[in-house]
C-alpha cells in the first residue's frame, strides 16, 4: 500500500506542478472604435454664358477594314476575267481598285469625328471649353450652369 500511496502522491504532485504551468487564456479586449462620420460634400455649381459654339474635327484614322474588304471583293471579281497572265493582272488590278474604293467608302461613312465645342465664360471670369456630340437647343448667349460634370441650360 505504501507504493500505492506513493504513486498517488506522485501523480497528485505532478498534476499540481502541471496545473501551475497552465497559462490562463488572455482576456478578450474589446475596443470600441468610433464610427466614421459620413458627410455629404456640397456640390458647387458654376454659372456662366455661352460665348461660342463651333465644330471641331477630331482626328481619327480609318480602320482599314474598308480597304481590305474592297481588295478581297475586287480580287475575286478580277479573277473571273482573262486566262493565265491576263487573269493574274486582272486579279491584281481588281484588288487594288477594290482597296481604293473600299477605303473611300469607309471614309465617307465616318461622321462621328466631328464634335461641337462650346465655350463658356463663367461669372468668376474663367473660360472653359466643353465638347459634345450634339448641342440640341443650346445657343450663343444662353445662361448655363455647370454642376456635377454636366452643363445645363437655364
Amino acid at each position: 500500500m505504501n507504493t500505492r500511496r506513493l504513486s498517488t502522491a506522485a501523480v497528485l504532485a505532478s498534476l499540481a506542478l502541471l496545473s501551475a504551468c497552465v497559462v490562463a487564456p488572455p482576456r478578450e479586449r474589446v475596443v470600441y472604435a468610433p464610427q466614421p462620420v459620413v458627410r455629404q460634400v456640397p456640390v458647387y455649381a458654376e454659372f456662366g454664358r455661352v460665348e461660342n459654339i463651333g465644330y471641331v474635327q477630331v482626328s481619327q484614322r480609318p480602320s482599314g477594314a474598308g480597304a481590305v474588304l474592297g481588295a478581297v471583293i475586287g480580287g475575286v471579281i478580277g479573277n473571273r476575267f482573262g486566262e493565265g497572265t491576263g487573269r493574274a493582272l486582272a486579279t491584281g488590278a481588281g484588288a487594288v481598285g477594290g482597296a481604293v474604293v473600299g477605303n473611300a467608302i469607309e471614309g465617307r461613312q465616318r461622321r462621328d469625328d466631328e464634335v461641337y465645342r462650346v465655350q463658356v465664360r463663367f461669372d468668376n471670369g474663367g473660360v472653359r471649353d466643353f465638347d459634345f456630340q450634339r448641342v440640341d437647343d443650346l445657343r450663343i448667349g444662353d445662361r448655363v450652369k455647370f454642376e456635377g460634370g454636366q452643363l445645363h441650360r437655364l
